[in-house]
């Protein structure tokens, strides 16, 4: 099977103060196409880390990030743009949702910033379309027109989770994908 990513011997550490907080040592991982991989470890143990690392959010500080033949951590700016927008879904802890946008313009947004703006408007009905899809699989239909602000801490994990997909990435990457939702939803 093709090995989708491929983490070598990775470190990543911080500055607090005059402290240096090492996060990651020497992490190996090989991902496989299809495969399904849980990050499993104590709060603050560099699970977020790693998975910022993987979804090039941010660089190790050695060792290497490969997805297929491509080695993310030496990717310019304008390919990273593209791996972070059509590559990878990301579905972060915290939502990161925009309180501005309503739900269906939240799920939207990757697919509205990938496009320019003389393409957006041949593009958008068919990004609607796979946006209504996405929510009302989620069961949020009837919430669209709704502000963030106006949903349960579920509701918000499941907007975030249409919005990671929205794109159809081939890598889906999930940070705490069901800390927030019902024992029913995180189950379904």
């Amino acid at each position: 099977m093709e090995t989708i990513i491929k983490v070598q011997n990775i470190t990543k550490s911080y500055k607090m103060g005059k402290t240096r907080l090492e996060v990651l040592r020497g992490v190996d991982l090989t991902v496989k196409k299809g495969e399904f991989v849980a990050v499993i470890g104590a709060s603050g143990s560099g699970k977020s880390t790693l998975l910022h690392i993987l979804g090039a959010l941010d660089r190790p500080d050695s060792g290497s990030v490969h997805y297929q033949d491509q080695r993310l951590d030496r990717l310019r700016w304008g390919k990273l743009n593209h791996f972070r927008n059509k590559v990878v879904g990301f579905v972060f802890q915290f939502y990161h949702l925009l309180d501005e946008l309503t739900v269906l313009e939240n799920a939207m947004a990757p697919a509205m910033a990938s496009v320019s703006t003389v393409g957006w408007p041949v593009l958008k009905p068919k990004v609607q379309e796979r946006a209504y899809g996405l929510l009302e699989r989620f069961g949020l239909k009837d919430r669209l027109k709704h502000k963030p602000y106006e949903l349960s801490g579920g509701e918000r994990q499941r907007v975030a989770i249409a919005r990671a997909l929205i794109n159809a990435p081939p890598l889906l990457l999930a940070d705490e994908p069901t800390g927030n939702l019902d024992s029913q939803t995180g189950h379904g």
